[in-house]
C-alpha cells in the first residue's frame, strides 16, 4: 500500500477566502498544530505575495518539526524573462524552504489569454523554473493549473506541460481543478490517463464550485493520485478549497490507507483551532468534525443509538475526536431525555418516573417557545428542578432597565438597576452598558461578585435573539439564546418572552447559576479524590 502525502494549504490558499485573514503568530500557531496533527506538508504562503509571509518563512527555520516539511509557493518564471532574472523565483529561493511548490498554466486558454505568451514559451517558463529550484536542492511540487480543464480542451497539450516539468526534475505533479467544476467520474478518467503516463508522484488540489472537491479529490486517490492538497474546513477562494477535515477521515478511516502519523483523533480539534484563530463561527453542519456531526434528535434515532450507535452514526464519534451528542426538542421522547441526563451526571433509570416528569416539562416549556438544543445549561437547570436538587444562589427582587436618547448624533445610554438577595443581605447594583442588556450583565455581575468572584471569569460569547411568533409584529414572544465561556468550559442558556429583556435575564440567570452549579460539583469532586476521602473508602472497603 503506497502511503498517501497529505499537504496542507491553509495558510497560503485557504487565506484567499473572504474574510479571512491572519497575523504572523497565528499563521505560526497553525502551523504547529498542523504538524502535531501529523500533515507531511505545509505550505506556508506565497513568496512573492507580501512581507508577512516572507517573515512566516524565516521564523518557521528557528523551529523544529516534528513531522512536516513547509513549503514555500510561486509560480513559473514571467514569460520572455531569464530565469536568474525572475523576482518570483529569487524569492522563492530567499524563503529558503526545503520544498518549493510552483504552478504553471496547463490550459491553452490560459496561455493565450492570460499570459499572452506562446505555448512554447510556457512549456519553457515550466521547464527553466524547475530546473533552476532543483539545481538549487529543492524538493519540487509543480501544480499544473486548470489542468482538467485544459486537458478536455487539449490532452496533448495538457500533457506536455507536465512532461516539461517531469523531464526538469520535478519530485510531484499535482493536477489543479483551479475553477472547481469538474465531476467525480471525469477526474478518475483524467488522473487514471496521467498516473498511467508518468511513473512520479501525482496528485490533486481541487477547489468547491461544484461542491465536489471532496468527492473529486476521493476519486483523484482511486485514479492513482498519492499526494492530496487541501485546506482545514475547506477555507478557499470563491466556494473554497477541498476540506481535509472531510477528506482525511475518508480516506484513512473509510478506505483505510496509509495517511502516515495522522492523529484522527485531533481532527475536531484542529478544526475548531482554525475557526477560532480566524474569529469565524465552527459551522456545527460539518461532517466529522462539526457539532451536529454526530447529533441525535428524533426519539425512535436515539432509542436505536442507544442499543447499538452504528445503526445511525457511519462511525464512532471517537475516532475523529468528536462526541455523540442527544437533542432534547418536541420530537423527543423518553430515550433522548434518560441519555441526556445520564451524559449530564444525573442517575436515572429508564422506569424512573422523574424522565416522564422532565419530558412533560420540556413539552410545556417548548410550547411556550423555550428550545433547549443549544442551551444544554438550562436542561440541566430544569432537570435539577424536577430532581429537587435545585439551589438559587441568589433572589431577585427587582430590577429596572433605562435607555436614553440625549439627542440626535449622540448613541443611546443605556443603564441598569438591580436589587437581589444573597443570603441575609441586600445588594442594590447600578451599571451602564453598550445596550440594556450588558448594562443589566453588568448590574448582576457589581452585585454578585463579592460573594461569587469566579463570575468575574465568565463571559458571554453569543447573543441570539429569534422572534417565535413574527405575524404579532412588536407584540411577538422573543426567544434569546446566550453562550457564555469561563475559559475552560462553553455552555449555553435560553429566555423567553414577549420582553426581550425579561428574556434576557432569564438566559442570563441560568448562565450564571450554572457556572456556580458547575464549580460546586467540581469542589465536591476534589474533596471526593482527597487523602482523607481515599482512607475513608478504604476503610469502608476493608
Amino acid at each position: 500500500m503506497k502511503k498517501i502525502h497529505i499537504y496542507d494549504t491553509t495558510l497560503r490558499d485557504g487565506m484567499q477566502a473572504e474574510g479571512v485573514s491572519l497575523s504572523l503568530a497565528g499563521k505560526l500557531r497553525i502551523a504547529a498544530k498542523l504538524d502535531e496533527f501529523g500533515v507531511d506538508y505545509i505550505e506556508g504562503g506565497f513568496a512573492a505575495s507580501n512581507p508577512k509571509d516572507m517573515e512566516f518563512f524565516s521564523e518557521v527555520k528557528k523551529r523544529r518539526w516534528k513531522n512536516a516539511r513547509v513549503a514555500a509557493f510561486g509560480s513559473t518564471r514571467r514569460a520572455n524573462t531569464p530565469i536568474g532574472e525572475d523576482h518570483g523565483t529569487k524569492q522563492i529561493l530567499a524563503a529558503d524552504t526545503k520544498v518549493a511548490t510552483i504552478f504553471g498554466k496547463s490550459w491553452r486558454l490560459q496561455v493565450s489569454d492570460v499570459l499572452r505568451t506562446s505555448e512554447n514559451e510556457n512549456l519553457a517558463m515550466i521547464g527553466d523554473t524547475v530546473r533552476c529550484l532543483k539545481e538549487h536542492g529543492r524538493e519540487v511540487i509543480y501544480d499544473a493549473e486548470h489542468f482538467f480543464d485544459g486537458y478536455k480542451d487539449s490532452p496533448e497539450f495538457a500533457l506536455r506541460t507536465l512532461k516539461a516539468a517531469a523531464e526538469n526534475g520535478a519530485d510531484a505533479l499535482v493536477l489543479c481543478d483551479t475553477r472547481g467544476g469538474s465531476l467525480p467520474h471525469e477526474i478518475f478518467e483524467i488522473t487514471s490517463a496521467v498516473a498511467k503516463a508518468f511513473p512520479l508522484r501525482i496528485g490533486i488540489h481541487c477547489h468547491n464550485d461544484a461542491e465536489m472537491a471532496v468527492a473529486n479529490s476521493i476519486e483523484s486517490v482511486r485514479g492513482g493520485a498519492i499526494h492530496v492538497q487541501g485546506t482545514i474546513n475547506g477555507f478557499g477562494e470563491r466556494c473554497g478549497n477541498a476540506n481535509l477535515c472531510s477528506i482525511i477521515p475518508c480516506l484513512g478511516i473509510k478506505m483505510g490507507l496509509d495517511l502516515g502519523k495522522i492523529n484522527f483523533k485531533e481532527l475536531a480539534n484542529i478544526s475548531r483551532f482554525v475557526d477560532m484563530l480566524l474569529n469565524v463561527a465552527h459551522d456545527r453542519r460539518l461532517p466529522y468534525v462539526g457539532e451536529s456531526a454526530f447529533a441525535h434528535k428524533a426519539g425512535m434515532h436515539v432509542n436505536a443509538v442507544e442499543k447499538n450507535p452504528a445503526s445511525f452514526e457511519h462511525i464512532a464519534p471517537e475516532q475523529v475526536g468528536n462526541e455523540r451528542r442527544i437533542l432534547v426538542s418536541e420530537l423527543a421522547g423518553g430515550s433522548n431525555v434518560l441519555l441526556k441526563a445520564v451524559q449530564m451526571g444525573f442517575e436515572m433509570s429508564r422506569s424512573s418516573p422523574q424522565v416522564k416528569e422532565v419530558l412533560s416539562h420540556l413539552e410545556q416549556l417548548e410550547q411556550k417557545g423555550y428550545e433547549f438544543e443549544g442551551a444544554d445549561a438550562s436542561f440541566k437547570i430544569l432537570i435539577q428542578k424536577v430532581l429537587k436538587k435545585h439551589r438559587p444562589f441568589f433572589e431577585l427582587l427587582g430590577f429596572r432597565v433605562a435607555v436614553e436618547k440625549r439627542g440626535p448624533a449622540e448613541p443611546c445610554y443605556s443603564e441598569a438597576i438591580i436589587k437581589v438577595k444573597i443570603g441575609n443581605a441586600v445588594e442594590h447594583c447600578v451599571a451602564e452598558g453598550d445596550g440594556p442588556v450588558n448594562a443589566l450583565d453588568g448590574a448582576l455581575r457589581l452585585a454578585l461578585k463579592k460573594f461569587y468572584p469566579a463570575i468575574d471569569k465568565v463571559s458571554l460569547t453569543d447573543y441570539h435573539v429569534r422572534i417565535i411568533d413574527p405575524e404579532e409584529a412588536t407584540a411577538a414572544k422573543t426567544r434569546v439564546l446566550i453562550e457564555a465561556s469561563d475559559g475552560t468550559d462553553s455552555w449555553g442558556t435560553v429566555g423567553v418572552s414577549g420582553n426581550i429583556i425579561e428574556a434576557s435575564w432569564e438566559a442570563l440567570v441560568d448562565s450564571v447559576e450554572y457556572k456556580l452549579f458547575k464549580d460546586e460539583e467540581n469542589k465536591k469532586a476534589q474533596r471526593g479524590k482527597g487523602p482523607e476521602a481515599q482512607r475513608k473508602k478504604t476503610e469502608a472497603g476493608s
